[in-house]
């Protein structure tokens, strides 16, 4: 595995196709995340699912942390390669005139979403092990969307989450339909691919941030 990886090719291409596996599990977090506006009955039904299939608890969320983790730490080497590959400095680098500041900034953004991702796991994910398995409490079906609706009672917690959506839509404006020009897909259905991906970089995470902020102010008496 490592010596397929230190080709700069398979690491482009390994980059790719682990951000696009995140990029599908984000869509399908939202799908469940929206039913708490919709109807708490459903999202109480889809987290109680998630929170205790077996499949879910002990095959899919280990994967899912490693592609996380997989995915930082090759943006990680990517970026220090890329750096040191420059053999001449530049005097005056005016990357702004052929580039964006998203494709210029991809280490900065992803770097705020991995400290935002801490923050989710410490609300969410370290509580509910700790509810599971150290308090061992019976199960409550009915107990995940008022749980969730206090997680979003502070004005500074909605806030860093707002900032942290804020910058994944500058993170998949430019990583999500960069995944496909690395796995090599270039044909005619590249120009409504690449819209494809445009408009869900903006609209899943404003989806996020919506909910964050309804959930904000639609807080339950405790």
């Amino acid at each position: 595995m490592m010596g397929i990886l230190s080709s700069s090719i398979a690491r482009k291409v390994a980059m790719a196709l682990s951000g696009l596996f995140l990029v599908f599990f984000l869509a399908q977090h939202f799908t469940i995340n929206l039913t708490s506006v919709i109807d708490p009955d459903t999202f109480n039904n889809w987290s109680h699912f998630m929170g205790t299939n077996g499949l879910v608890q002990f095959v899919l969320q280990p994967i899912l942390m490693i592609g996380v983790l997989f995915h930082f730490i090759m943006g990680i080497v990517l970026e220090v390669r890329n750096r040191n590959a420059r053999a001449i400095s530049y005097k005056e680098f005016k990357g702004h005139r052929n580039s964006t500041w998203a494709s210029r900034n991809m280490i900065i953004s992803g770097l705020v979403i991995l400290a935002f991702l801490g923050l989710h796991f410490y609300d969410f994910w370290i509580p509910e092990m700790i509810h599971k398995y150290v308090e061992t409490h019976p199960e409550d079906p009915t107990r995940y969307y008022a749980e969730t609706v206090h997680k979003f009672e502070s004005p500074v917690r909605v806030g860093l989450y707002v900032l942290a959506f804020v910058l994944l839509i500058f993170h998949l404006w430019h990583g999500f339909s960069s995944s496909f020009q690395s796995v090599g897909f270039n044909n005619k259905y590249s120009k409504g691919l690449r819209l494809f991906t445009q408009v869900y970089a903006v609209v899943i995470p404003l989806g996020f941030i919506f909910i964050a902020i309804y959930l904000h102010f639609n807080q339950i008496p405790h």
